[in-house]
């Protein structure tokens, strides 16, 4: 008898990024991904994965975690159970998004059907901006203002209002958003983004570092606050509510698709506004993103775009407006 249960491969490739990727925790230059593949002998389904560097993970240990979990997917495990099975992470990640490309593909239908979703629309993305001195933030904003109307800048605190002041000028009519990445730990919260509204700043990412979130009880802050470290899955839902008006779901963070849109739905029931965001990666990586970004109202799916080259047929971008690749069953 032929053996027709699924089985899971993963390997590790490495991308290069074009120039650097610099953040207040340092510059990359090549991002490695995780590639899961899921095969029965006539379908493929695939998913990818970007470690989650500040939790410890490595692209060899999500590779391991991902090879461990092969005999279950033999097994027929479906998406539901390995939530229960493995912790949140780049790793479930890669495996949930691989079988959702596979049940696509053996039920011929697109994900967006299988998940309940309307038919995704075109998305409009931030294009990041790496940290850096404010010439060359204002020089790198000049560039891409023509065609990413929605700025992201990467803060550090010291020098912050200058980095801003500097992209302003460089981009006078751009929509802007900053990432603080945990450097206002020490500051006053409320007067940091009052510094801000000149610049017509519409929302800040995790001021504070993740676990220290108490700091922003009773903060009146004039820019909504945006938890990203500080919120990976519905876990941390909680210690939110109250502090932050918005959260960055990220596919690798909460560990795939399925949890993504479980977060979402609980995070918007609370009151929360959704942010959808990426960490380097390829197209493979943000396509399922792009169905999570059908719920939210800020969208950073830039990761292709930070890379020196992409997939064959990879998601296509007009003006920043992010579609689905012509090929692809996300889309």
């Amino acid at each position: 008898m032929p053996d027709n249960r699924a089985r899971l491969t993963a390997r590790i490739e490495t991308w290069p990024v074009a120039g650097s990727f610099v953040i207040a925790r340092g510059a990359k230059t090549q991002v490695d991904v995780v590639l899961v593949e899921i095969n029965d002998g006539r379908h493929v389904g695939r998913g990818e994965a970007t470690a989650i560097y500040y939790h410890g993970e490595s692209a060899e240990s999500v590779l391991a975690q991902a090879e461990a979990m092969a005999a279950r997917i033999a097994d027929g495990i479906g998406r539901d159970e390995l939530l229960r099975q493995m912790p949140r992470g780049a790793a479930r990640n890669a495996i949930d998004c691989a079988l959702w490309d596979f049940e696509a593909k053996r039920s011929r239908q697109p994900a967006w059907e299988l998940a309940g979703l309307d038919r995704p629309r075109p998305l409009q993305s931030a294009f990041t901006l790496s940290l850096g001195e404010p010439e060359a933030m204002e020089a790198a904003a000049r560039k891409a203002a023509p065609v990413y109307p929605l700025l992201k800048l990467k803060l550090a605190g010291d020098g912050d209002i200058d980095r801003v002041s500097a992209v302003r000028r460089g981009a006078p009519q751009a929509r802007l958003i900053v990432d603080a990445n945990e450097s206002w730990t020490e500051r006053d919260i409320a007067a940091e983004a009052a510094a801000l509204l000149p610049f017509d700043v519409e929302l800040i990412e995790q001021p504070v570092k993740a676990g220290s979130d108490h700091l922003l009880d009773g903060v009146r802050s004039p820019i909504p606050l945006c938890a990203d470290e500080s919120c990976q899955d519905r876990a941390d839902l909680a210690r939110c509510i109250g502090r932050y008006s918005a959260i960055n779901i990220k596919l690798d963070k909460a560990g795939g698709l399925t949890e993504s849109l479980a977060l979402a739905a609980e995070a918007r029931q609370a009151g929360l506004e959704l942010m959808v965001g990426c960490m380097l990666s390829t197209s493979l990586g943000i396509a399922p993103a792009i169905l999570v970004g059908q719920l939210a109202r800020w969208v950073d799916i830039d990761g292709p775009l930070l890379l020196a080259r992409d997939r064959e047929d990879p998601v296509r971008f007009n003006n920043g407006i992010a579609e689905a690749a012509p090929q692809s069953l996300w889309g």
